[in-house]
């Protein structure tokens, strides 16, 4: 069981101990920390907030937009839904801000709060300090009974977000409606069951099969969609003789294919293709967090653009974005950012983008794949134990690696000739990740393997 408070909101398994866990008490202390941020520093009193399909959801959902009320904020519910439609609709709707509810990758006894401004995109390290501050002091100043806020259903809010990936100027609805594609969708019992069929019906994709459609959060397989997790998808794909599957996580900002023998795209290589599509169509630069493939530097290039990397997590990339003014962003875990619609991480457009580029490609799934360079990530973990000294271990690690090239910015990445590794403790779970990249799946196993054995002794 855990807590975890960091600048960006606060996550953790429901039920046990205060502070030790996410209960209710740490919910409405840590919604009235954030409402309570927001009546210091905006005239406008509107807050929109959105769960995706986990069984605390409702329970969540009802404490806080009852804290905010509290406090004497006006609140639009949408109920279940995505994280970018909840953004999006921040902007819609005007509003000050908003809160997803959302353990995005995590198992079924998570859940979390994620802040957002009222850009619609996720609060900054600052803001998020004083929040966590204020949260620890339990410095809140709730309503008179008259200046109580008020509360609206509105579920509308999903459809408008569809409309404008429709819009979008290059989403290529008549290109994708003549390639007459068949479709399995891996909705992993959340909000992605409601969504993208929807959007794929729209985009005139009439021919989908949904598996794991029942929104009800009891998560029929580890919901990260990682390869491993993700076989019944594989082998629907290939029973169904479906032209590609698509697997997105609860809350629908990831995002990955899988081709038509089953095989994986890989989720690396989601927010390559996308960068190559829209990459043709407008000259500019690209970002990706630093744990994710260098293919999207090489297909950056190819176009005439430069690649810049991050420190990983949405704001991070977000921030050198809007530095380095790229027209396409994300994350190596499947996340595509396209500025110009909003700048968060979204798994409607990225589907919408895919679909375009390979219907005018007229190629299979699997040849599309193919033209891009091979490389093969490691991507592993390792359980933190309370107590575990992480800052001296790293130190430890660097002196081993000290003839290498170094970047600290974001933990540690040693390159190594052609390869890299990156070692970073998680924003959102009590573990070290382990991510090395080389051309060769083996070759990437062994580096990272390497270093989990010298973090090991250390441990």
């Amino acid at each position: 069981m855990a807590l975890i408070k960091s600048i960006s909101g606060i996550r953790g398994t429901i039920g046990g101990n205060t502070n030790d866990n996410l209960t209710p008490i740490d919910i409405v202390k840590f919604a009235a920390a954030y409402g309570s941020w927001i009546l210091q520093k905006e005239n406008n009193k509107k807050i929109v907030i959105g769960r995706d399909g986990r069984i605390s959801g409702q329970m969540v959902s009802s404490l806080v937009s009852n804290t905010l009320i509290g406090l004497g904020l006006d609140v639009v519910d949408l109920g279940l839904s995505t994280t970018p439609t909840v953004e999006m609709a921040v902007v819609f709707e005007s509003a000050a801000g908003g809160i997803i509810l959302t353990a995005s990758h995590n198992p079924k006894e998570w859940n979390a709060l994620k802040l957002l401004n009222s850009k619609g995109e996720f609060i900054s390290a600052e803001d998020g300090k004083r929040i966590l501050k204020s949260a620890e002091k339990e410095d809140f100043n709730f309503a008179l009974v008259d200046k109580l806020g008020t509360y609206t259903k509105d579920e509308s809010l999903l459809q408008k977000h569809i409309d404008a990936v429709l819009k979008y100027e290059l989403v290529d609805m008549a290109a994708i409606k003549n390639r007459n594609f068949k479709v399995v969708v891996d909705a992993v019992n959340s909000t992605g069951a409601i969504a993208v069929p929807a959007l794929l019906k729209q985009l005139g994709v009439n021919d989908v099969v949904v598996l794991n459609e029942t929104v009800n959060g009891k998560f029929a397989h580890n919901p990260e969609p990682l390869p491993e997790h993700l076989k019944e998808l594989s082998n629907a794909v290939k029973k169904h003789n479906a032209d590609l599957g698509i697997a997105v996580d609860p809350d629908v900002d990831r995002l990955c294919f899988v081709c038509e023998d089953g095989s994986m795209f890989g989720e690396e290589y989601t927010l390559v293709a996308v960068a190559d599509y829209i990459l043709s169509k407008r000259k500019g630069n690209t970002v990706s967090n630093m744990s994710s493939t260098k293919a999207l530097k090489d297909v950056t290039l190819k176009h005439g653009g430069q690649y810049f990397p991050s420190m990983v997590g949405e704001v991070n990339v977000v921030s050198k974005m809007k530095a380095v003014d790229a027209v396409i962003g994300g994350e190596g875990n499947g996340g595509i950012i396209v500025p110009d619609l909003h700048y968060g991480r979204d798994a409607l457009i990225g589907i919408a983008l895919f679909l375009t580029h390979l219907a005018n490609s007229k190629k299979s799934i699997k040849k599309l794949r193919s033209t891009y360079p091979d490389y093969f990530i490691s991507k592993n973990k390792i359980e933190l134990v309370n107590g575990t000294d992480v800052k001296t271990i790293f130190e430890n690690i660097k002196t081993i690696y000290k003839n290498h090239p170094i970047n600290t910015e974001d933990g540690l990445k040693i390159e190594f000739e052609n390869d890299w590794v990156h070692l970073r403790t998680s924003n959102t779970e009590p573990i070290i990740r382990i991510y090395a990249e080389s051309d060769y799946e083996s070759k990437a196993d062994n580096i990272a393997k390497k270093l989990m054995q010298d973090i090991g002794k250390m441990m």
